[in-house]
């Protein structure tokens, strides 16, 4: 079975070895795959391949051996004839022509009051009450681009202002890594460390073969000084919103670092969409529970190292506006791209990791708000790669 895409994985320089692939065949009888191309990708990741670095040798086969395969069906012609009528315009034509940026969100906030004494029963649909579904800027469910988000799911990721209670998902401690990305990629943090004034007892064991080499063949060892662990990490992550698709990487992450003995201290707080005022102290970001920002500045010398995480996507006004927290119940008398200003000018090792594929900076959802964080950081692609490269910046004196 599928003796052709062994073949192929060789010739490709991959070295699937008969005792691989009969475990292979193997998981595929006992349909660990779900019976599904997906699952058998993932079986032959788990199973064939043996470092990270052939990761992209076995996608390159995979895409090209079953490159004509496919597993949706053709969506149904109503469907096309249902888009191709317009019906999705008509259904907003009667968004209410609010034009936020000349109201602001002052104007919005009253607008929202007004209609908060007005209002005496529930309302479903249309496009002025608070309610569920429909065109109105107060609610859930429905759809407006600069509108109030009361309770539930983000579904468009545009509110302005959100109201209710919001606990974020925390990041698990306890649960065993899956994947050996991060792990791999924080071993190269040992570079961190630094030699300290000392008598050399430690064995150079490249140095000495390079003495002795040097000396004719006769054994001539070289000491240097011990290392010690003088790095300070600071870690500041982006929670929930549109973060919660990456949740899975990011708890990959999060506890690569945890687990991690590479740093003298590693101190992690947590900030939705953007930092204002505060930072929370998990990743909940339940109200209340957080510190200052001013005092996390001057807690933290200069010599900390600061990772932020996060795709930096957000609508503009949380970044560039005063007032544009998301939370209704908090408000920021500067706009968030001051604090952040003020964090790159305190610490001068800095890296902004994003979950967002870098090839999509420039045109996923946020892209303005992106590019105006990449003005201000170094930022890396949130992979084993831009990983490294990350750490490379922070290791430049």
């Amino acid at each position: 079975m599928f003796l052709g895409f062994f073949n192929l994985l060789r010739s490709y320089g991959l070295k699937v070895s008969m005792q691989e692939w009969m475990s292979l065949m193997q998981a595929l009888e006992m349909d660990l795959g779900n019976s599904t191309l997906t699952g058998f990708y993932h079986l032959c990741r788990c199973i064939l391949v043996k470092s990270e670095a052939d990761y992209d040798t076995l996608d390159k086969v995979f895409a090209l051996y079953f490159k004509n395969i496919k597993e949706f069906e053709e969506l149904p012609e109503d469907v096309w004839k249902w888009l191709a009528d317009g019906e999705i315009e008509r259904m907003l034509d009667d968004i209410p022509d609010i034009d936020f940026d000349d109201i602001g969100i002052a104007e919005l906030l009253k607008m929202f009051q007004e209609r908060l004494a007005e209002q005496n029963e529930a309302h479903h649909g249309g496009n002025r009450w608070i309610g569920t579904g429909g065109t109105s800027p107060f609610g859930r469910g429905g759809y407006n681009p600069k509108g109030i988000r009361i309770g539930g799911e983000s579904r468009h990721r545009s509110a302005v202002k959100v109201a209710g209670d919001r606990r974020f998902l925390d990041f698990r401690e306890d649960h065993e890594l899956d994947s050996r990305d991060f792990q791999v990629a924080f071993r190269r943090l040992r570079q961190y460390s630094s030699r300290v004034d000392a008598q050399r007892t430690e064995l150079d064991v490249e140095g000495t073969v390079k003495a002795t080499g040097d000396n004719a063949g006769l054994l001539s060892l070289v000491y240097e000084k011990p290392r010690k662990n003088t790095v300070k990490v600071l870690l500041l992550m982006d929670s929930d919103g549109s973060m919660r698709r990456y949740s899975d990487l990011c708890n990959t992450l999060f506890q690569a670092l945890r687990k991690s003995n590479h740093f003298k201290d590693l101190q992690v707080y947590f900030f939705h969409n953007c930092i204002y005022d505060h930072v929370y102290k998990d990743p909940t970001c339940t109200y209340g529970n957080w510190v200052e920002t001013q005092w996390l500045m001057k807690k933290f010398d200069s010599e900390y190292k600061v990772i932020f995480v996060g795709d930096g996507a957000m609508a503009p006004y949380e970044l560039l506006t005063v007032g544009g927290i998301n939370d209704m119940r908090l408000f920021n008398n500067e706009p968030g791209i001051e604090w952040l200003r003020k964090l790159d000018r305190k610490f001068s090792k800095k890296i902004w990791l994003n979950p967002i594929p870098k090839k999509r900076w420039n045109y996923a959802w946020g892209s303005y708000t992106i590019n105006i964080i990449r003005d201000e950081f170094d930022m890396f692609e949130l992979s084993l790669s831009g990983l490294e490269e990350g750490i490379k910046k922070l290791l430049v004196r």
